[in-house]
């Protein structure tokens, strides 16, 4: 087994019919342009009726027909942020928290101390969170996942993993290993992906390879680390 190996993105999601909702943070091959990838998936009809709206650099998760919603507290949130210098994506409300704290000078793991996972209880949803900090015209990142300890969610392990952007390399961290019941929660590391120079192959490889019934919406962008300049792809299924 090769641990250095770097996976293909599209490989990694094909024929696997749900693995939730995944982030994917990197740099790309040419070394010009910081990347990451946003996906939400769902099963239920509740967890269908979503689309990605643009607010800016921010990302805003509304319900595609308001009259279908059940339950807005786990569907409706703002999965990115930016402050400053950095630029906050997670799967969940606790974008706003990072938020708050990187405001109050605090960290980014001072603010998931304080969160733990989604209270969905039999699958217990990890929260996944990822945030870029930008320097010198480079970057920095690192990814979160607060996941149950046990089957009954008594309590909350955390997970952190820093690392230095480097060309051609990302990783990828998603909430579940697969479909199931209770659905199986993500294992081990964020895995080695293959970030390609191109936004519309990245965006291409895993849209069609994201299992058709279950995905949702996709939004990719990349960041010229010279000019700051901003590359954005979404796709909405309900659109």
């Amino acid at each position: 087994m090769n641990i250095y190996a770097i996976n293909d993105m599209g490989e990694l999601i094909k024929d696997n019919p749900y693995v939730g909702r995944g982030i994917v943070i990197g740099k790309s091959k040419d070394a010009k342009s910081a990347v990451f990838a946003y996906f939400i998936m769902g099963r239920s009809e509740n967890s269908r009726n979503r689309v990605f709206i643009e607010n800016g650099s921010e990302v805003i998760i509304h319900p595609f027909d308001a009259s279908k919603v059940e339950d807005p507290s786990l569907i409706i949130y703002s999965p990115v942020r930016v402050h400053k210098n950095n630029l906050v994506v997670t799967n969940g409300d606790q974008t706003d928290t990072v938020i708050e704290f990187l405001e109050q000078g605090k960290t980014f793991e001072e603010a998931l101390e304080t969160r733990e996972f989604e209270p969905d209880g039999p699958n217990w949803t990890p929260r996944i969170s990822g945030m870029f900090t930008f320097e010198d015209k480079d970057f920095s990142y690192k990814m979160s996942i607060l996941k149950s300890a046990d089957a009954e969610g008594t309590a909350c392990n955390r997970f952190t993993y820093s690392y230095k952007a480097l060309e051609g390399l990302g990783h990828f961290i998603h909430t579940y290993v697969c479909d199931g019941n209770p659905i199986p929660t993500f294992q081990g590391e964020p895995e080695r992906v293959e970030i390609p120079n191109d936004i519309d192959e990245f965006t291409d490889k895993i849209w069609n390879n994201l299992n058709d019934a279950n995905k949702i919406s996709l939004y990719v962008r990349y960041i010229d680390l010279e000019t700051g300049a901003e590359t954005n792809r979404m796709i909405n299924k309900n659109a």
